[in-house]
């Protein structure tokens, strides 16, 4: 802990723990100081939200522009025009039908609404037998207790399950831990297969949805099922009249080098749920995606039994038209695919040098390293030895920002997250290399004594 934030006087804020960090000044690009003038690349962009760095001047204007008209006007009065513009380059940008949006300000709200849309549009259209989503272990949905009923992560889960009514859940496709003879693709047909097993044990006529991450976020560090897991699971959706919902709050707004993970196995799914990078940190954001043969039974039948306060904002969707400007027009997109695989290289480059690097794994610039007690089995690091926790530490101390979680249902596994900023260049992909490196370095030194 710094002098600064030792003297700092006590806080009447709280979140997870009582750990404090250094008071943020300034950020720009992938940088980031606090009070004292100490600099940080942000080499996680947050939570995976600040898809086109920080402070971006366009962005900026856009909103102060945006200030000096409205800032709020409910959905009930009036509409804005921000919020029409944005939902029309939305639609643009989805698969085709995919072209009516919802707007909302977080990821689990996005979720919320794609969950309840699904079972309205049920209703509708005589269907109302239908209310169990299915939904995979690990996994990570939301922190609302709908959201979380979704999500497969047990310490977050566990102290709320009197509370609601939790999902079915059906495993992630951890193939990379697997000791079988199948081949990748085997392997993501069985994994796929699940579901239709699941299904079949629930009673087809019971299962609203299925909903999935594409690649994986933080419950599971950037799992990227074989390419065989994609098209099967949405036969097996049709087969059985069950809607696919895809989670695309982490993997969305470019982030794996398509605008959408999905396109990377070129499957469309019932259902999106966007934030984080959509906004890119900018303004509160998220939506749902959905098409209109689903809204318009559901609007015929009384109107969609659902909203928030700040749905359609007009500062916040501002803000997300002009990320989608700087998505657009800088290409970054294409920088997440490039500067995505350059940065996988590297990392793979740590596995060699690090035997305690287990995989390195994930598309675009939505990359993890997961850390193992053993290579060969893939043993996880008993949990007390905080592995993951400790790296991301380490590197804070060198000045670099990265994220961590426990990748085998939340007690168990480490991993940690590399995902800057699609704007990263070549040359600060070096810049993270040189805090990375040595911080692996002393956590190797820890681990083997």
């Amino acid at each position: 802990m710094s002098a600064e934030t030792a003297q700092r006087p006590p806080t009447h804020l709280f979140y997870q723990s009582r750990q404090r960090r250094p008071l943020l000044d300034r950020a720009e690009g992938i940088y980031m100081w606090d009070v004292e003038g100490r600099r940080y690349i942000d080499g996680c962009s947050g939570a995976m939200v600040s898809n086109i760095g920080h402070s971006n001047p366009r962005v900026l204007a856009a909103m102060n522009e945006q200030m000096q008209r409205a800032t709020f006007g409910y959905r009930l009065h009036f509409e804005n025009a921000p919020a029409e513009t944005l939902a029309t380059r939305v639609a643009a940008a989805m698969p085709e039908g995919m072209d009516r949006v919802f707007f909302v300000s977080g990821g689990s709200e996005s979720v919320e609404s794609c969950i309840k849309l699904a079972r309205q549009y049920a209703l509708a259209t005589g269907r109302g037998q239908r209310y169990k989503v299915i939904s995979r272990y690990p996994s990570y949905h939301g922190a609302t207790l709908g959201a979380l009923a979704l999500t497969g992560y047990t310490p977050m889960t566990a102290p709320f399950a009197p509370m609601m009514q939790e999902s079915p859940k059906i495993p992630a496709p951890t193939c990379h831990l697997d000791h079988d003879g199948l081949t990748m693709d085997e392997r993501g047909r069985r994994y796929a297969d699940m579901l239709e097993d699941e299904i079949l044990r629930q009673g087809p006529e019971t299962v609203l949805a299925f909903i999935m991450e594409p690649v994986g976020g933080a419950a599971t560090g950037a799992l990227v099922a074989p390419d065989s897991y994609y098209p099967r699971v949405r036969e097996i959706c049709d087969r059985y009249g069950v809607l696919l919902i895809h989670d695309e709050v982490m993997s969305g707004a470019g982030r794996t080098g398509r605008f959408l993970a999905s396109e990377h196995w070129d499957v469309i799914p019932d259902l999106i749920a966007l934030s984080k990078g959509f906004a890119a940190g900018y303004a509160p954001l998220g939506a749902m995606v959905a098409p209109g043969w689903m809204v318009e039974p559901v609007l015929d039948a009384g109107g969609f039994i659902h909203g928030y306060t700040y749905a359609g904002n007009p500062l916040a969707c501002a803000a997300g038209l002009a990320v989608l400007d700087e998505i657009e027009n800088q290409g970054l997109v294409a920088n997440a695919a490039e500067m995505g695989e350059l940065l996988k290289e590297r990392l793979t480059g740590l596995k060699e040098r690090f035997p305690f690097i287990g995989d390195v794994r994930g598309k675009g610039l939505l990359l993890a390293m997961e850390l193992v007690a053993d290579r060969q089995t893939m043993a996880p690091f008993p949990p007390e030895g905080m592995a993951s926790p400790q790296l991301v530490e380490l590197a804070y101390e060198r000045g670099l920002i990265l994220y961590w979680r426990r990748s085998r249902g939340g007690y168990r596994g480490d991993h940690v997250m590399v995902c800057p900023p699609l704007t990263v260049t070549a040359g600060q992909i070096d810049e993270i290399m040189e805090p990375l490196t040595d911080a692996l370095s002393e956590l190797a030194r820890r681990l083997n004594p």
